[in-house]
Parts: C-alpha cells; structure tokens; sequence
C-alpha cells in the first residue's frame, strides 16, 4: 500500500515538474514576441536592455526545456548521445544566459536586495555547470549527476520565483516588491535545499532504518 502511494507520488512530482518546467520555457519564448506594454515597470525596463533580455530568456528557457531531458535515466540509458548532445547544449545555454542575467542582475527591480541575490545566482549557475562538467570529463558520473542536478535546481528557479509571484503577489495581494525581493531569494535558495535534500536522502533513510533484532535465547534455569 504505501509503497504503491510512494510510486504515485513520485510519478505525480515528476510529471508536475516537467509540466512547469515546460511551461515556463514557453513562456519565456512567447514573452520576446509579446506587445509592448507601457504600464509594465517591467517592459519599460527590459525595452532598454538591449540583447541581454532576448538571450536570457531563450537560452534560459531553452535551458529549462532541457532540464527534464538532462534528468532522464531512461535516455541517459536508451540513448546516451542524445544525452551527451542535449547537454552541450544545456551546458552554452547557461554560460550565455548566466552572462545576460548578471546583466539583468544590476538593473533588477528590489533595489539591492534582489540585485544581490541575482548576482549571486548569476555567479553560482555557471559554476555548479562546470563542476558537473569536470566531474564527468575526469569520469566520476555519479558526481556529475549530482552537480548537475544541482545546475538544473538552480534553472529552475525560474519556475519557482513564479510561483511565489503568483502565490504572493496574485492570491494573497501581498505588495509586489517585498513579494518581489522574497522570490529573488527563495526561488533558488529553495530549490537548493531540496535539491540536497533529495541527494541526500537514501542515505538518511538508509541511516535511519531500523533493522530487526536478533532472536535471543532464553536463559535456562
């Protein structure tokens, strides 16, 4: 029984993790083809940015799409050169779209608080990639994985922000900015610790596991 709803819960987490992941990147794509809106601080902004908004959307959505991709055992198994070329290409994606992002970084709506914490997600993006990469390049896999996994939970920051902007700012009618600065840091800080959480978890339940006790004989009088 419980071992059919961890089954289910962890098919659900999966789809729901491709299904935002997906729909994030689309939007990141649509947003460069959208109107231009002159009541959006946000608009106003990027309309100023030159290339930095274009190439950290698409790459950082074409990198989100790869996400998914990039975690699949199934075709690290079935096709490990597709594997390989998705994740070159996740690999440019976030070494151009971190570069754009620092851009974006200083200019970010929050004030310093939030541009602080996009400078540092900026910096981190990158560097987890590279550890990941090396890692496989010298052929510790299971570290790569784990550095990439790392890599991807700070892609999908984009979807995390999101959904604190919208749980935030759009149900709860909290005041945007503070909202605002909150998601710049939760959204990847979170995705962190779970990230490691998940890393670290058969460990901790191998640890905690308790093992049955030995039959003792009884004593004869």
């Amino acid at each position: 029984m419980w071992h059919r709803l961890e089954i289910m819960g962890r098919f659900s987490a999966k789809t729901m993790f491709v299904l935002l992941a997906l729909a994030v990147a689309g939007y990141a794509f649509a947003f460069l083809y959208l109107p231009f809106q002159s009541g959006n601080p946000f608009a106003a902004q990027f309309a100023i940015s030159g290339v930095d908004v274009p190439l950290h959307f698409f790459l950082g959505g074409l990198a989100l799409a790869l996400a998914p991709l990039q975690l699949s055992a199934a075709l690290r198994r079935r096709a490990p050169a597709l594997h390989r070329l998705s994740g070159w290409l996740y690999v440019g994606c976030v070494l151009i779209g971190s570069i754009a992002g620092m851009s974006l970084a200083f200019h970010a709506q929050g004030g310093v608080p939030s541009r602080v914490s996009f400078v540092l997600m900026a910096l981190m993006w990158p560097c987890l990639t590279a550890i990941g990469i090396q890692r496989a390049i010298v052929g510790d896999i299971a570290g790569h994985r784990r550095w990439m996994c790392r890599s991807v939970a700070l892609t999908y920051s984009a979807v995390t922000l999101r959904l604190i902007l919208g749980i935030g700012a759009g149900a709860l009618q909290l005041p945007f900015i503070p909202v605002y600065i909150a998601a710049a840091w939760l959204g990847w800080s979170i995705n962190l610790v779970v990230c490691e959480v998940l890393l670290r978890w058969p460990a901790i339940r191998a640890r905690h596991r308790v093992l049955p006790m030995a039959p003792t004989n009884p004593v004869a009088g």
